[in-house]
């Protein structure tokens, strides 16, 4: 007993002189608050942080609000996320296609569009093909987004895999194409989530020539000349002129013509380029010939003044 009780008044002398009254007092109060809280239930909270009483029908941290009214789990998968969650749109287009120009002459219709796909101001792609065709007698060129214009293509692509499966032998018409386009791009525009593009469909079935466009909130027309984006100032202008002052065109002549516009947008719009393609669309069925490159010079570029 006393060897017990001169350790215990080592011990105590030892702790005294080490440690302060105050923290001597912190730590009795420590002690006894410990000794009289009672340990709290956890089993409600089933691995969230907070009771389903005080966030019923709110989402875990992190997780959007839901926005349906029917219960929803206190957890949140991707899908429900992106269904219930804030919606994504395209607010501006990333990589787009300048001008498509389009004639029509005496049996047929012919069509250009250029093959660069412009990173904001940047020629990031120089071979995009922007024409496309549909079925045997139509030809589908876009400008605007590049993405928007090939979930277009895919569409269209699904409307003729769809039309080979009914093997009811109807072919697809341009007209059938327009008007599938249209209803297209007034639906997204609907939903207030359009696809970026203005969409020109040339054509040739059962004798008759066909040139219509849609824009992207659906607004469609059909005309002899048709031009989309920065062509529709400049080269629109010089097409006109030449249905305006020949009763008949040629193949040739309209091909040409084209050529010629495609080399004035070269020189004037900062989003085109020398490299192009046409294609014509007649009796014989719709052609996109291979890709070639206008001419040009810049020899006059010295004389002008003004665009320092």
């Amino acid at each position: 007993f006393f060897q017990f009780f001169f350790f215990l008044l080592l011990f105590f002398q030892f702790f005294f002189t080490h440690i302060s009254r105050v923290h001597f007092l912190f730590l009795l109060l420590f002690i006894a608050s410990s000794r009289t809280t009672p340990i709290p239930d956890m089993s409600y909270m089933n691995g969230s942080l907070l009771s389903p009483e005080l966030w019923e029908g709110g989402p875990t941290p992190g997780s959007f609000y839901p926005m349906s009214t029917a219960p929803q789990s206190h957890t949140f998968t991707q899908q429900q996320q992106q269904q219930d969650g804030a919606r994504q749109h395209t607010m501006r287009p990333i990589v787009t296609g300048t001008s498509v120009l389009a004639i029509k002459y005496d049996g047929g219709v012919a069509i250009a569009a250029d093959t660069l796909g412009s990173y904001g101001s940047l020629a990031r792609f120089r071979d995009l093909s922007r024409l496309v065709t549909v079925g045997d007698g139509t030809v589908v060129g876009g400008s605007g987004d590049i993405a928007d214009f090939h979930r277009l293509r895919d569409y269209l692509n699904t409307f003729e895999i769809e039309n080979g499966e009914a093997d009811d032998g109807h072919v697809i018409k341009p007209k059938a194409v327009h008007s599938y386009l249209t209803r297209i791009l007034y639906h997204r525009r609907s939903k207030q989530n359009p696809l970026w593009n203005s969409v020109v469909v040339a054509g040739f079935m059962d004798g008759e020539a066909f040139l219509g466009v849609t824009d992207k909130l659906g607004v469609a027309f059909v005309e002899d000349t048709i031009a989309t984006g920065y062509g529709a100032h400049i080269a629109l202008p010089i097409l006109r002129n030449v249905v305006e002052s020949n009763e008949t065109l040629s193949e040739e002549d309209a091909v040409r013509h084209l050529r010629d516009c495609m080399r004035v947008l070269w020189y004037r719009d900062a989003r085109s380029l020398n490299r192009y393609e046409i294609a014509t669309v007649n009796s014989d069925g719709a052609t996109i010939h291979p890709a070639e490159a206008s001419d040009s010079d810049w020899s006059i570029a010295s004389m002008v003044r003004g665009y320092e």
